[in-house]
């Protein structure tokens, strides 16, 4: 499979190396100083590209792919202003697109079980639900799009909770999520139902970029053949 990649951080380059180690091609390496490459013949010849890079520059390369006819693999967070267009240019255009908040195996499934915790928690409304978060302090968005995607998961099957606030104080309608920027913290994670006599911790610590990388790579070579907008659902069967 031919590959670009947009945006070659630390991100980018973890993928670069999982996708050579599974036998693809990078054809195109794009990033904030060779804009101009989107037009080259090597972009053009790419399967599929793979997207990480900042949100106030998502929408546009996804929409330089779209004109291109190229699949996206979508990594960046922050942009989701935009989705309803992307849902419409694959929709009504037949382009092809695949989006995560967080494309580990690991925190996907912790999405899963986050979600069915929750539908039990409902009937025990003596426990009160909050989260946190830590990443990197290069993380540009806060709370992150995993976080987000846990609250919404809660959100869904805790009634008492209405909406989520980022913060460590609030109404009791709202599910807290405080956020923490340390270091070079890949990614943590936790879900707390405490009431007076005890308190239930779900946590996931990501160790490092690898699984992020890996599911990146996945979903790439999942999209070969197909059209629409796509997610981890169609990805992973659970």
């Amino acid at each position: 499979m031919k590959i670009a990649l947009i945006g070659y951080g630390k991100m980018g380059h973890e993928i670069e190396s999982i996708a050579l180690g599974r036998g693809h091609n990078i054809v195109s390496i794009i990033d904030i100083d060779n804009q101009a490459d989107f037009d080259s013949p090597a972009f053009r010849s790419a399967d599929v590209a793979i997207e990480f890079s900042r949100p106030e520059t998502a929408f546009a390369n996804y929409q330089k792919c779209f004109e291109r006819n190229i699949a996206v693999v979508a990594g960046t967070t922050g942009w989701l202003a935009k989705l309803d267009d992307v849902k419409k240019a694959c929709k009504d255009g037949g382009k092809t697109f695949f989006y995560a908040s967080n494309y580990s195996i690991g925190v996907n499934i912790f999405f899963a079980v986050n979600k069915y915790l929750a539908k039990i928690m409902n009937d025990f409304p003596p426990y009160d639900v909050r989260m946190e978060e830590i990443h990197h302090v290069h993380k540009l968005d806060s709370p992150s799009g995993t976080g987000i995607s846990i609250a919404e998961g809660i959100l869904q099957h805790i009634d008492r909770k209405k909406t989520w606030k980022e913060g460590v104080e609030g109404r009791a309608d709202e599910l807290l999520i405080e956020t923490k920027r340390l270091g070079e913290v890949p990614g943590f994670h936790e879900v707390v139902y405490e009431s007076e006599a005890d308190s239930i911790r779900f946590t996931h610590d990501a160790k490092n970029r690898k699984g992020f990388a890996l599911g990146a790579v996945l979903a790439a070579e999942f999209v070969q053949g197909k059209t629409g907008f796509l997610t981890m659902a169609d990805l992973l069967k659970f």
